[in-house]
């Protein structure tokens, strides 16, 4: 519809002066991409008026670890140790021959299906993150481009660009974990990820932009991380880079380079502001200084993190130290809100109640976001920014007498209503247009179902799935 959109709700959290405000019966009015005005009224002529009643009108949620493909992580919640089920290359799988586990088609689904997904939790903007357990190698070019295809038809924000590597995790019989390498595979996959990003980067109108994503630093060469800082920063482009997040990482980066991860990075001049880093919960005080000095965003993915027993050693402490945090969901549900929620708990177990507020962490899923990719125009409502708002409806919450904490006590992904993204409503009643979500969900599972059945080739020892996956109760039997 042309000329603009006013959308009014009870609760409004607009941007002043460097800061979210919240407007009480407040209003924002849209104009093609972006946001007019934010306040208690407008005063001016709009061609459409939608009042969301008890409802949050909120600045999208930017995801810098969004889960695009179906979650293996899950698989681990109750069965491990990881190098018993399938989450490591056993030493047979390697010397058979890695193979895609997925064909073309199914990953492309994938990408539209987990997209779909963000928009339904409120997340205007994401960086794509997914497994390589079940892939030959990286990611590649072709599924990037059916991902693009299918973020200019959802009308999602993202930022895109295929996992490469140059080495991989191997396990022995014992749990032994070693990494194996193949620089020129690895080097050959950065210069497709180069191509792909300079062909990429602003299309769809600007909504789909270049970034780069070297998968974890244990298989990571030197050669790789430099030219990838190279490139990166000629084009200004992020780079996501998983570190500090396991005693394995820790052990093989020391046996590699004889440094902490972050040190490392530090080391060969690769670590710089562009630079975003999951998930930090295995890094030393001395490694959070650097990424300080670095300027580069610590990427927080407090759900996945606590599913596995861990936690950020602290949220309060890295942001005295003046780093910019972002949040990332890494994991299913892709919900945000529930991620805050988790986010705002093992913090206070960490450091006390009045360690952090609500708005600390809501800041995080908004702000941070927008600094760590250098986009004012994001993660606030606010004249000339981007109209990219999630409305989040409150009928269903038991209402505190503010928003954000309203979210952050009873709020959930599925509360998302409507979204909004550079000024297109691409969510209405939950209603995504072009997705038939009990079909995909469908489809979604029997993908996934053939995953788990393949998980014995590629399990060390090749045990049955029954052993693999061990269920909660016995199963009864009539």
């Amino acid at each position: 519809m042309k000329g603009r959109t006013l959308l009014s709700a009870r609760w409004v959290i607009g941007h002043r002066g460097g800061r979210h405000v919240v407007y009480e019966h407040g209003v924002v009015v849209i104009e093609g991409t972006d946001v007019l005005h934010v306040g208690a009224s407008f005063d001016g002529e709009v061609a459409r008026r939608i009042d969301y009643g008890e409802a949050v009108i909120s600045p999208g949620f930017i995801d810098l670890d969004a889960l695009s493909d179906l979650d293996t992580t899950i698989l681990g919640f109750d069965n491990g140790p990881a190098w018993k089920k399938g989450r490591v290359w056993p030493e047979s799988y390697v010397a058979r021959g890695p193979y895609e586990m997925y064909d073309p088609e199914e990953l492309a689904f994938q990408k539209r299906h987990a997209f779909a997904q963000l928009i339904r939790n409120g997340i205007t903007t994401a960086l794509p993150i997914a497994s390589l357990f079940y892939r030959a190698w990286g990611e590649t070019v072709a599924e990037f481009d059916a991902a693009a295809e299918a973020a200019k038809a959802l009308g999602l924000r993202v930022y895109l660009g295929p996992a490469y590597r140059t080495g991989g995790q191997v396990t022995d019989t014992a749990g032994t974990i070693r990494a194996v390498y193949d620089e020129a595979r690895g080097l050959a996959g950065l210069e497709d990820a180069a191509e792909f990003a300079k062909r990429i980067d602003g299309a769809a109108g600007g909504l789909i932009r270049a970034m780069f994503a070297p998968d974890r630093i244990e298989t990571c060469t030197e050669t790789l991380l430099r030219r990838t800082a190279e490139i990166a920063s000629d084009m200004g482009a992020p780079v996501r880079q998983h570190c500090c997040q396991s005693p394995t990482e820790l052990r093989l980066v020391r046996e590699q380079h004889d440094s902490p991860p972050i040190e490392w990075l530090h080391q060969i001049e690769a670590l710089r502001a562009n630079w975003l880093l999951p998930h930090g919960t295995h890094a030393t005080d001395a490694e959070f200084d650097l990424i300080a000095e670095a300027g580069a965003t610590l990427v927080h993915c407090p759900l996945v993190a606590a599913r596995h027993g861990g936690m950020l050693n602290s949220f309060p402490k890295l942001r005295g130290r003046g780093i910019n945090i972002g949040l990332g969901t890494d994991t299913h549900p892709a919900d945000m809100i529930l991620n805050m929620q988790i986010g705002m708990m093992t913090a206070r177990l960490s450091d006390g109640m009045d360690s952090i507020r609500s708005e600390d962490m809501y800041d995080a899923a908004t702000l941070g976001g927008a600094q760590a990719l250098n986009r004012s125009d994001l993660g606030r409502l606010a004249l000339g920014a981007k109209a990219d708002i999630a409305v989040i409806d409150l009928r269903h919450a038991l209402q505190t007498p503010d928003p954000v904490q309203t979210l952050m006590t009873g709020g959930s992904g599925r509360d998302v209503r409507d979204v909004w993204i550079d000024g297109r409503q691409v969510m209405a009643d939950r209603v995504i247009p072009g997705i038939d979500e009990s079909a995909d969900a469908t489809r979604a599972q029997a993908q996934f179902n053939g995953l788990i059945a393949k998980y014995p080739e590629r399990t060390t020892g090749h045990p049955p799935v029954s052993q693999i996956f061990t269920p909660s109760y016995e199963r009864a039997t009539p």
